[in-house]
């Protein structure tokens, strides 16, 4: 029943035309809920790697990595697996990836970088299992654009401590944001900085 009302309101906004500010206010309504951590997710991000590299034109891509708390083992997550998608040309990435994607269910956004809408944009998706909860993001960019994401993870991966310490800001910022999706993710913005402007790790 779930997956069959998930398609009726899916077709209903294909066919009424939702305005992007409607897409915008559709996603940012849903709740904040983390998860223990799943020791499938790396598993996904596998599955969803493979499935992008056999839709998305071949050239397009230069890799593909599982970012986010969901490839910290052991760290409570949203349960949406990140994935950085690398692409060699941003502009040829926002024609095509959308039109690709979605066609088969995923809603795209031309997103700046930050909580500030200025350029540069990126294009990111939302991957959608079929009763409509979220499954993966994608933050397709160009190379490096993005490489602070790939480093905090690898700097989480590296410290157990600091991941520890991402995991109960994580906890208070959910209580605090449960409704609110854009304030959850600004609210982390400064341990994730310090975190990787700190001089004594790498």
């Amino acid at each position: 029943m779930g997956a069959l009302l998930y398609f009726i309101i899916r077709e209903q906004r294909t066919m009424t035309k939702e305005t992007l500010a409607e897409k915008i206010a559709r996603v940012t309504a849903e709740i904040v809920m983390l998860s223990a951590y799943d020791p499938a997710w790396p598993s996904h991000f596998e599955e969803e790697k493979r499935h992008l590299e056999a839709c998305l034109p071949a050239d397009l891509i230069i890799r593909i990595e599982h970012i986010g708390s969901t490839a910290i083992p052991g760290l409570i997550a949203k349960p949406i697996i990140d994935m950085l998608i690398e692409i060699t040309d941003v502009e040829r990435g926002k024609r095509l990836i959308p039109e690709i994607l979605e066609s088969q269910g995923y809603d795209c956004f031309w997103r700046p970088h930050g909580n500030r809408n200025i350029p540069p944009y990126y294009t990111w998706c939302i991957k959608r299992a079929s009763n409509g909860t979220r499954t993966h993001h994608l933050h397709i960019d160009a190379p490096r654009a993005q490489a602070n994401k790939v480093r905090f993870r690898d700097i989480l991966l590296a410290n157990p401590e600091r991941a520890h310490e991402y995991a109960n800001l994580k906890q208070r910022l959910e209580l605090q944001h449960k409704n609110n999706r854009i304030a959850y993710t600004t609210a982390k913005g400064s341990f994730i900085q310090e975190t990787l402007d700190d001089e004594n790790i790498f």
